[in-house]
């Protein structure tokens, strides 16, 4: 995708998590991440927001400490107060990335072209995905995540957030996982072992060049994938064939962990 097909990725799914948390009671459960009400998701992303549009507005070149984080964020809302102040701190976001230079210069933390790719990605995918949370809430389904988007998405969880040294997505003896969307041109091969995961792109072949079968298949649409991978929808919802404890260890170890 291109920097503008994120900004605008990110503008929709952020308004309609803005959408979903005006007609519904912030003190709702969320059921996708449970240990969480709804205003604990949307402070939590406005924060993120906020954070983000610090390194593009100011050049950061270092990640942001405690301090800096906290500034970035400023004065925490009241609950009346909440939905406001994350569509504003929206709003800035996508500004800030429209208005950025293509040759932006400042701290991000997985390969893209730049850090106005990576920040646009990034904010694109974070917001897309907690406003799954924010309609499981509001208990209704919301639009689908598009599904280029979500082809995209897959890619970035997989090649960049899980295949980072801090992940901990391991396994003592390797084992593979095939993703094929269904859907569009995305395959994936993983192989999960004692070092970090390792991905490899299939592209438009598919499993034609996946190197042998896997030990577990998931195939399905894009969007269904997407939020399967990211531990929103049960594994019902995609087809799998294979070892299906595989889906257990994904769900109990690729937590992203930012620190």
């Amino acid at each position: 995708m291109e920097i503008s097909e994120h900004i605008d990725a990110l503008r929709r799914e952020g308004g309609l998590l803005a959408d979903a948390a005006d007609r519904t009671d912030l003190a709702a459960p969320v059921p996708t991440c449970p240990d969480w009400r709804l205003r604990d998701l949307v402070l939590h992303t406005g924060q993120v927001h906020r954070w983000a549009t610090a390194y593009l507005v100011h050049g950061h070149r270092a990640p942001l400490d405690a301090d800096g984080a906290a500034a970035a964020w400023g004065p925490e809302p009241s609950d009346a107060a909440l939905v406001d102040w994350f569509r504003a701190g929206h709003t800035a976001l996508v500004e800030a990335l429209a208005a950025a230079p293509a040759d932006l210069d400042c701290w991000s933390f997985l390969p893209t072209p730049g850090p106005l790719a990576f920040w646009a990605r990034r904010q694109a995918h974070e917001t897309a995905v907690h406003r799954f949370d924010a309609d499981a809430a509001a208990g209704e389904p919301g639009p689908p995540v598009a599904t280029d988007l979500a082809l995209d998405g897959i890619d970035e969880l997989l090649c960049g957030l899980m295949s980072r040294g801090r992940a901990r997505v391991r396994s003592e003896h390797p084992r593979t996982v095939l993703v094929r969307a269904t859907d569009g041109p995305g395959s994936w091969r993983l192989t999960i072992s004692q070092e970090p995961l390792s991905v490899r792109r299939l592209g438009d072949a598919g499993p034609a060049d996946g190197g042998g079968p896997a030990d577990l298949t998931l195939s399905g649409p894009a969007r269904e994938l997407y939020l399967l991978l990211w531990s929103r929808l049960p594994a019902e919802r995609v087809d799998r064939s294979g070892d299906r404890s595989l889906l257990d260890l994904w769900r109990e170890t690729a937590a992203v962990r930012w620190s």
